[in-house]
């Protein structure tokens, strides 16, 4: 049984769950946690500072939990209390080292580092403990063995680090080989994050990157990355995570069920600093009649996908090729869940066509991935009779995402959550998600 902070246990909600439709749509404004993607690029970057950089606002969660755990192992001193905002964040004081990075294993003996599934974690650390000087073997949970790292191994290797394994992929051992003046070229097709993870460490090591074209403007969040390395370049001693956009997403969505309402639902401090491309998902989570996952939105093209099933216009969504190599295969899941409902949907290419209908009642499988769970659940609250599996699976990234959605207005909508088995209405606090 899991245990918060203050040792107190909690407890994990079912494995099905079901979501009473709602009436009438309240007026909300709700807060959602830090970002996992500047979390995690943050805690890289304050670990490669000299002294205590404190991360305010920071997310807690499966992802964001690995990375701690991970640069704990390796030796740093991280303390993590109580944060502001939301219950899933945390003020995280990092105790950088420079360019001195601790820890780490023999040849014989590699330095075992656990990322989950998380990929930030994976890649940002495997480009990281290149600098080091010891042995480090990272290894995840099974669908984090099958995500691709090829393009990333390469450039390090081409850097002139030494990565064992046996696929370029998970499980990898790197040997840590100190900074090295040297260049490499690195290819995005599978994951912006390969050039992420380098240009964090880039500085440090004294590696220059070159990518297809300029790097920066290549994809928004290799931009997010750039941005704040430019930040951490000042010498903070402190520095506020802005809320979480992908998060951000399911209560915005929730404006385009068709609901009367007054004000409708917002989502509080709405990132403004341009480093997040799902920040633009207000703007186009309805209207436009074609969206792209590499120019529109990032993964809150998800959510725009389900929405679509109860608009007013058919909508086609592509580009989507890097969601097939994520948390699971999502053009398949999505379609296959969607059709599930009895939604018309077509799949050609990395091009998905949503035909808006009437949902179906359905079981809806989400694939150990927290985004399927999510995305289903705002579409539950327009249409009866959908259960959700697995609804444990958003605590990679909001683990109180159903205690939330439950919440009485202005804090939440006051969804009534279920026992998918028994039909018991669930409490508030047998809605955080557990491992």
């Amino acid at each position: 049984m899991a245990k918060s902070l203050t040792g107190m246990p909690m407890m994990s909600m079912p494995d099905l769950i079901s979501i009473d439709p709602l009436e009438v749509l309240p007026s909300a404004d709700v807060v959602v946690p830090g970002s996992k993607s500047i979390t995690n690029r943050a805690l890289i970057l304050a670990a490669q500072a000299e002294g205590e950089i404190c991360l305010e606002g920071a997310l807690w969660s499966e992802d964001t939990q690995v990375m701690v755990d991970c640069l704990k192992r390796i030796g740093y001193r991280i303390e993590v209390s109580e944060g502001s905002g939301d219950p899933s964040n945390r003020r995280i004081k990092i105790q950088g080292q420079g360019a001195r990075i601790p820890g780490g294993g023999s040849g014989r003996a590699p330095l075992e580092l656990f990322v989950g599934n998380a990929g930030t974690a994976a890649r940002f650390l495997m480009a990281f403990l290149c600098l080091g000087s010891g042995c480090y073997r990272l290894v995840g949970v099974e669908r984090m063995h099958e995500r691709p790292q090829r393009g990333l191994i390469s450039a390090l290797r081409e850097l002139g680090y030494r990565i064992e394994t046996e696929n370029d992929r998970l499980p990898a051992v790197v040997y840590g080989g100190g900074p090295k003046q040297a260049s490499c070229s690195v290819e995005m097709g599978n994951s912006s994050q390969f050039a992420s993870a380098l240009l964090l460490v880039a500085s440090l090591g004294g590696w220059q990157i070159q990518g297809p074209e300029d790097l920066q403007v290549a994809a928004p969040y290799v931009w997010m990355t750039a941005q704040m390395v430019r930040r951490f370049r000042e010498g903070l001693s402190s520095f506020t995570i802005e809320p979480d956009a992908s998060s951000g997403s399911y209560f915005w969505a929730l404006n385009g069920l068709g609901f009367p309402s007054e004000k409708g639902v917002r989502v509080q401090h709405w990132p403004q600093s341009g480093w997040q491309i799902d920040a633009q998902f207000p703007h186009l989570m309805e209207g436009a009649e074609s969206v792209s996952r590499e120019r529109d939105l990032g993964d809150s093209i998800m959510t725009a996908i389900v929405l679509a099933s109860v608009g007013s216009e058919p909508r086609q969504f592509t580009d989507l090729g890097r969601l097939r190599l994520q948390e699971c295969e999502r053009v398949v899941a999505l379609r296959t869940e969607l059709q599930r409902c009895g939604v018309s949907v077509s799949e050609e290419g990395d091009t998905l066509r949503v035909q808006p209908g009437r949902v179906e009642p359905a079981t809806i499988e989400t694939y150990q991935d927290h985004r399927m769970a999510m995305c289903f659940a705002v579409l539950a609250l327009k249409a009866g009779g959908l259960r959700i599996k697995d609804p444990n699976c958003v605590r990679k990234t909001f683990p109180n995402f159903f205690q939330k959605l439950a919440m009485p207005a202005p804090h939440g909508v006051g969804a009534v959550i279920r026992d998918g088995r028994t039909g018991a209405p669930l409490l508030s606090e047998d809605l955080v998600a557990q491992g």
